[in-house]
C-alpha cells in the first residue's frame, strides 16, 4: 500500500512548488493498515453531517458513513440498501419497504422503522428542500413493525423511489435527534450513521480518516480497513499526488480537465466516466429572461445559433462529454432528441438580431451584455472566454464579470445577472433535478438553484406536473418529450455540453464505482485487486 508521505510527494521540483505552503498534516496522514485507500477531498467538506449539508465533497466522504433505503444501478434500477425489498401497489400510491434486520447505528443502537418514519416524516421535511418536495407527496408514513415501513401517497408520484438515494434521504438516528434542534444538535460534529465506515479522525485543513465498521450489516463487508481523505487545496498538488501514487482516487473536477488526458495515460491509473449517471450535469448558459435583450426569444435563439457546442465539448471539456440537445441529459430518464436543434449558423443568428433592430455600429457591435463567470476553477474561466469569443462573431460584446463562490451564489439567487454558466445535477429523474429550474412556482428570489431565469409558461408547468404524476413510463415520457420540445423552442437557456466527470482510479482497486451514484457510494464492495 502506497502511503501519503511528504517524502513521496516532494520527489520532483514540480511537486515541491505545488505543495509549498500547503497543510503539512495532510501529507503526514498515514495508513494504519495495508487495506487502505487515499481519496482526494476537495474542497474540504464544511461538515460530514449530510442531513444538513449536501455539498459535493460532503457527499463523497459522508456517503461512506450514512446510507439510505436504496441505491441504483447504472440504469437507475433500485437496488437494496437499508431496505432489502419493497412493494408498490398497482395504483402507485402505497410503497412498503422491508428493512434489513441486522443494521445498527455506529453507537450500537439498532436501526428500525422508527428511524425511517422520523427521517422522512420529520427531519428531512424541516431541513432538506429537495427531500421535502418528495415526501410532501405522502399522505402518511408509518411503521408496520420494527422492520417494515409504509408510505401512502396523496397521488401518484413517478420518481418516488428515486428519493431514497443517500444524499436525498440519508437515514438519521431518531434516538439522537428526536425532540432536538436539528441544526445545533451536538451530534452533528460526530456523525453517527449505519454505513460501512465510521469517522475516526478529522484534522481540519489536513485530512479525514474513516475506519472500518466491524458491525456493518453487509456480511463480510467492507473489505477495506480505512479510507483517508487528504485535503489538498492546490490543483497542481492534487495532480502530482495522483501521478506519484500518493493518492489513489480523484473525482468530479478535482483534477483540472486539461490534466486529465495526460494522467489517464499513466499505467497505474484508469479513467472511469461511469458512476455519474445520477448527476448527469448539462453545462449551460442561463439567461435572465426578465431583462433586455434576453426577454426577447429571438435574442436567445441567436445566441444558441452562435455557439459551437462541439468546440465547447472538445476544447473546454477535453472530450469528457458530448454536445447537448436540451435540458435533459441523455443519461437521465425520459430524454428525447426530437427537439429543436441549434446548429452553428452565424447567418441565422445575425438575421435574428437584424430582425430585432440590433444593427452593428461602426465597430461591428450590436449590443453589450454581461456574463457572470462561474467561480469553480479554470474550466469555467475558459468557458466564459469562449462564450465571449464566439458571440463577438455576431456583434454581441460580452463583458465577463469575475466572482467568488459566495458572491456568485448570492447574485445568482437574487437574479443579479444577465447571463451565467451552470451545471446542476439531474438526480436521475426530470421531476427531481430538471423541473425546479423551469416551473413558475419555483421562481423564488434568494434561493439558488431554483428558477432564477424567471422563465414562466403555464403549459410547461402542467407538463412537468403530468410527468411527475405519471404511473407508467409511457405516460411520463409523453409529458417530458413535449416539455423538452417547448423549452428548446423558447430557450431560456443555451444547453451546451453533457459533462462526463472523470474519475481517475489506481488500477490496484476494484469495485469502487459500482452504481449510478459512483464515488459517493458506500464503498462497501471496494477492495484491493487480488
Amino acid at each position: 500500500m502506497t502511503r501519503l508521505t511528504r517524502r513521496g510527494l516532494l520527489q520532483s521540483s514540480t511537486a515541491a512548488v505545488a505543495l509549498a505552503g500547503l497543510v503539512p498534516g495532510a501529507l503526514r496522514a498515514q495508513s494504519q493498515s495495508g487495506k487502505s485507500m487515499n481519496i482526494i477531498a476537495f474542497p474540504e467538506p464544511p461538515t460530514l453531517f449530510i442531513g444538513l449539508d449536501q455539498n459535493g465533497s460532503t457527499q463523497t466522504v459522508a456517503g461512506k458513513i450514512y446510507e439510505s433505503l436504496l441505491t441504483f444501478d447504472f440504469d437507475f434500477n433500485p437496488q437494496p440498501g437499508l431496505a432489502e425489498s419493497w412493494e408498490i401497489s398497482d395504483d402507485g400510491l402505497i410503497y412498503t419497504f422491508n428493512l434489513v434486520e441486522n443494521a445498527t447505528w455506529h453507537d450500537g443502537k439498532p436501526f428500525t422503522a422508527r428511524d425511517v418514519v422520523f427521517t422522512c416524516g420529520d427531519f428531512l421535511m424541516e431541513v432538506h428542500p429537495r427531500a421535502r418536495a418528495i415526501f410532501e407527496n405522502c399522505e402518511s408514513i408509518k411503521a408496520l413493525d420494527d422492520h417494515r415501513v409504509q408510505f401512502t401517497l396523496k397521488q401518484p408520484f413517478g420518481p418516488f423511489l428515486m428519493g431514497f438515494e443517500m444524499s436525498t434521504a440519508p437515514m438519521i438516528p431518531a434516538h439522537l435527534y428526536e425532540g432536538t434542534d436539528y441544526r445545533t444538535n451536538p451530534n452533528n460534529e460526530s456523525p453517527i450513521g449505519t454505513g460501512p465506515f465510521k469517522l475516526a479522525e478529522w484534522r481540519r485543513g489536513q485530512y479525514i480518516r474513516l475506519e472500518r465498521n466491524p458491525d456493518y450489516h453487509g456480511v463480510g463487508q467492507p473489505h477495506l480497513d480505512e479510507l483517508i481523505f487528504p485535503i489538498l487545496p492546490d490543483a497542481g498538488a492534487r495532480a502530482v499526488a495522483l501521478e506519484q501514487g500518493q493518492v489513489q482516487q480523484s473525482q468530479f473536477f478535482d483534477i483540472e480537465l486539461f490534466d486529465v488526458p495526460r494522467l489517464s495515460q499513466m499505467s497505474h491509473l484508469d479513467l472511469i466516466s461511469r458512476g455519474y449517471e445520477f448527476y448527469a450535469p448539462v453545462a449551460r448558459i442561463e439567461f435572465n429572461t426578465r431583462v433586455a435583450p434576453f426577454n426577447d426569444v429571438r435574442f436567445r435563439k441567436a445566441i444558441n445559433h452562435a455557439l459551437d457546442r462541439s468546440l465547447f465539448s472538445d476544447a473546454i471539456f477535453f472530450g469528457l462529454g458530448k454536445p447537448a440537445t436540451g435540458p435533459i441529459s441523455n443519461r437521465t430518464r425520459y430524454y428525447t432528441d426530437d427537439v429543436t436543434v441549434y446548429d452553428l449558423n452565424l447567418d441565422r443568428a445575425r438575421a435574428l438580431l437584424d430582425e430585432m433592430g440590433l444593427t452593428p455600429d461602426d465597430d461591428g457591435i450590436r449590443t453589450t451584455v454581461k456574463f457572470l463567470r462561474l467561480p469553480w476553477g479554470e474550466t469555467w474561466a475558459r468557458f466564459a472566454e469562449m462564450v465571449q469569443q464566439q458571440l463577438a462573431a455576431i456583434g454581441v460584446r460580452v463583458e465577463i464579470e469575475p466572482s467568488d463562490p459566495a458572491s456568485w451564489t448570492q447574485r445568482y439567487a437574487n437574479w443579479e445577472f444577465q447571463m451565467t454558466s451552470n451545471y446542476p445535477y439531474q438526480f436521475g429523474d426530470p421531476a427531481l433535478g430538471v423541473a425546479r429550474f423551469f416551473v413558475s412556482s419555483n421562481i423564488r428570489k434568494g434561493v439558488a438553484y431554483s428558477n432564477c431565469t424567471g422563465y414562466s409558461n403555464p403549459e410547461v408547468d402542467e407538463l412537468f406536473a403530468e410527468g411527475a404524476r405519471g404511473v407508467t413510463d409511457e405516460e411520463r415520457q409523453a409529458a417530458y418529450t413535449k416539455v423538452q420540445q417547448i423549452l428548446t423552442d423558447e430557450v431560456p437557456m443555451a444547453w451546451l455540453v453533457e459533462v462526463d466527470f472523470p474519475t481517475l482510479l489506481d488500477t490496484r482497486y476494484e469495485d469502487t464505482v459500482v452504481s449510478a451514484i459512483g464515488v459517493n457510494e458506500t464503498y462497501r464492495k471496494a477492495k484491493l485487486a487480488d
